[in-house]
């Protein structure tokens, strides 16, 4: 898996983390679990729930900003927090994503809970292919 560091210099307000893999289905594995980190600790989710999730979207960064939006809005709507992703990136405009992600309900007795992500932002959001790997800054509204 490829590696992430928060970033406490980049928002005050916000939780930055700079996301850094050798390919794009890792660079959007690590982003996920990255930003499951960010919620829970993700020792106290048990796998209890697999879901597909599959998105298109016609730039490689806006598929970034899709995805992690939908893993917020499944945990708003469902209470379900995924801490491994299995990802898959194809295409080269528009691009696809197909993701097998494990995880569980938070439960309030056994999931130990941080911060409430609420948004990815566009606040220097980047994705970037550099020195023969990938890497994203991705800013998270908590």
């Amino acid at each position: 898996m490829g590696r992430y560091e928060f970033l406490e210099e980049v928002a005050l307000a916000d939780c930055a983390v700079e996301v850094e893999a050798n390919d794009l289905d890792d660079l959007f594995a690590t982003a996920a679990a990255a930003l499951a980190e960010v919620m829970v600790d993700p020792a106290t989710v048990p796998t209890t729930v697999e879901r597909t999730i599959t998105l298109t979207a016609p730039q490689l960064d806006l598929l970034l900003y899709d995805w992690l939006s939908e893993l917020i809005y499944r945990k708003d709507r469902d209470r379900e927090i995924f801490t491994r992703a299995d990802v898959r990136v194809s295409g080269s405009g528009p691009f696809h994503l197909t993701a097998a992600v494990h995880g569980g309900v938070i439960d309030s007795e056994l999931t130990a809970l941080r911060a409430d992500a609420k948004a990815v932002t566009f606040h220097q959001f980047a994705v970037e292919r550099k020195d023969g790997a990938w890497r994203a800054r991705i800013v998270i509204d908590i």
